[in-house]
């Protein structure tokens, strides 16, 4: 579900050891960068995802009163937006200091706003009914995650001010509106076999050039107000990471980027050289592994990149091949040579990849083989020409090698790099994604068919 386990239970293990608002950073996490020139605002502590935080409970800020938005006819109130805002903080360890108060308010109305969007959607659907034992189910996962039960889980929310009533109904409205979002769009989120196959020889192309193993944020400007509000709200966020507030809680909570929803949010993946916007290109090849970035900004938004990992290019040209030959010593004559030659070339018309093998089985002094998957620089030198040069399925003119005569076919050609592409992960990753992109377009036409007004 949106709420992630893993975050809310680090969450927990950080009000078991006090609340999300202190002011200096715990043992083992650098202090704030100072001023810098490039693209890196400083370095992260991995460890800082598991860490629990120390200080006090209960922030001190104060809502106004009253209904502060109007969704269709759903009000947002003043109580609604303080709960939601300390449901953050503590998922995301960010300091709720005058400089960032504006960002957490801000992103907290736009998730109640959508929250507001979806439970109203939810009830034209009577059969999709989310149960009190789901939401049981839920809160049991996070406590367990958390090392506590589900009795003390909920005390440690309401010691950090956060109703527990709160939280349960997000939960309901978060569960049913991924039961809506699977069910109407499974179908059309399913990429076609062809669909996947492109994608994984994108990815095998890829193999030789230089990646990047990246953590993103983005701040979409739209949301947050403008492009300003994004870079202001997003200098934010960097130096309250710097500071130990863990990354992936941060994505999860503030990103607007596909990946904020990923088992791991903000997680990229490996990203390829050449393939994003020049200035993330530029951050790209500055940042050191274990840099974050300095806020990049992009047509409609802000980016932060968390720099994990670096490759250069180190693939592999790999082939699949079959052969049919006749078996001939290194001493054979000349006449025996072009007797197998011209036998193989007779019969070359006639094969393919899927009938060489069982065609030289069923004849008299031919073998048939499939060589499988293999380096081309492993290759015999006199197979390594037609393994780069020959199309894919077309069957060679004979080839003669120390142990014999040889028709080859080369049946498939990739490229392949230190993790070559798996069909069925690149099939689930591309299900994810397009998911995460059709709920975004409901939620899109949904906020686009309702008033919503914010009252001054």
């Amino acid at each position: 579900m949106r709420l992630q386990r893993y975050l809310t239970g680090m969450a927990m293990a950080a009000l078991l050891a006090g609340s999300a608002m202190a002011q200096t950073p715990p043992p083992g996490v650098p202090a704030p960068a100072g001023p810098q020139s490039g693209a890196a605002a400083g370095v992260l502590n991995p460890a800082a995802e598991a860490a629990p935080r120390s200080a006090l409970s209960e922030p001190n800020f104060v809502m106004a009163d009253g209904v502060l938005r109007w969704v269709g006819d759903q009000p947002i109130t003043g109580y609604d937006l303080r709960q939601r805002m300390l449901l953050l903080i503590a998922m995301t360890q960010v300091q709720p200091t005058q400089q960032t108060i504006p960002a957490i308010q801000q992103q907290s109305l736009e998730a109640l706003t959508d929250e507001r969007l979806q439970a109203h959607e939810l009830l034209n659907y009577k059969d999709l009914v989310v149960t009190d034992a789901e939401v049981d189910e839920e809160v049991a996962a996070l406590a367990q995650d958390a090392g506590v039960t589900p009795e003390n889980y909920l005390q440690f929310l309401a010691h950090g001010g956060i109703r527990p009533e709160f939280l349960r109904q997000q939960m309901r409205t978060t569960i049913g509106w991924q039961h809506l979002v699977g069910g109407r769009f499974q179908a059309r989120a399913r990429p076609g076999k062809s669909a996947v196959e492109q994608r994984m020889r994108q990815m095998s192309e890829a193999a030789t050039k230089k990646q990047y193993l990246i953590g993103e944020i983005y701040i979409e400007a739209a949301r947050v107000g403008g492009q300003q509000a994004a870079l202001n709200g997003a200098n934010q966020l960097v130096q309250q990471m710097i500071q130990g507030a863990p990354f992936q809680a941060v994505a999860a909570q503030f990103s607007a980027a596909p990946s904020a929803t990923a088992r791991t949010p903000g997680d990229a993946g490996w990203v390829v050289a050449g393939t994003v916007p020049p200035a993330l290109q530029q951050a790209f090849d500055q940042l050191q592994v274990g840099e974050l970035s300095r806020p990049i900004p992009v047509e409609g938004g802000v980016y932060i990149i968390y720099m994990r990992d670096k490759r250069d290019g180190a693939a592999t040209n790999l082939v699949q091949l079959k052969q049919v030959m006749v078996e001939l010593p290194e001493t054979a004559s000349d006449a025996e040579v072009a007797a197998a030659t011209q036998r193989l070339e007779a019969l070359r018309p006639q094969l393919t990849c899927d009938t060489m093998v069982q065609r030289a089985t069923s004849e008299t002094g031919l073998l048939g083989s499939d060589l499988g998957e293999s380096d081309v620089l492993n290759l015999a030198p006199q197979f390594q020409q037609i393994a780069r040069s020959a199309e894919v399925g077309a069957i060679s003119s004979p080839v003669r090698t120390p142990i014999g005569v040889h028709l080859l076919a080369v049946c498939n050609r990739r490229t392949g790099g230190p993790e070559a592409p798996d069909f069925r992960r690149v099939e689930a990753e591309m299900f994810r994604q397009n998911l995460a992109t059709l709920g975004r377009r409901y939620m899109r036409d949904l906020r686009s068919d309702t008033l919503i007004q914010t009252m001054q």
